[in-house]
């Protein structure tokens, strides 16, 4: 059982930058790999990034690249994202999600584990 808490998000202005924080419970955190996901208001949940269990490998959303990163912290049982640039449309209800296939990430299918959220307002 893995738990996962996120934290990190507020209220930023437009070309702010905001750095979310999940901290996983729980000794197989370096077991899974994990990312981010947001879900905008009235719409569906969607991917935002996602990174191999060792942090070798990463993959984003094409609406974010070049302005998030996504890393994690294998010793602290903690995947951060650095959100930088933000934009009013990144406004969204940020979830971390673990899962054991990378791939599967994109896709939004198969995550084992999910956080309850933390809300990101980017202001015009």
């Amino acid at each position: 059982q893995v738990q996962l808490v996120e934290s990190g998000g507020g209220l930023v202005q437009a070309g702010g930058s905001l750095r979310l924080s999940c901290a996983a419970s729980g000794r197989t955190f370096s077991s899974y790999a994990m990312g981010w996901f947001r879900q905008a208001p009235g719409k569906e949940r969607v991917f935002v990034a996602a990174i191999s269990r060792s942090g070798s490998i990463t993959t984003y959303a094409d609406s974010v690249k070049g302005r998030f990163t996504i890393s994690r912290d294998n010793a602290k049982n903690t995947v951060y994202l650095q959100m930088n640039s933000l934009k009013p449309e990144d406004t969204a209800v940020y979830y971390c999600a673990a899962g054991l296939v990378l791939g599967a990430f994109k896709d939004n299918y198969g995550m084992d584990y999910w956080g309850k959220g933390t809300l990101v307002t980017v202001s015009s």
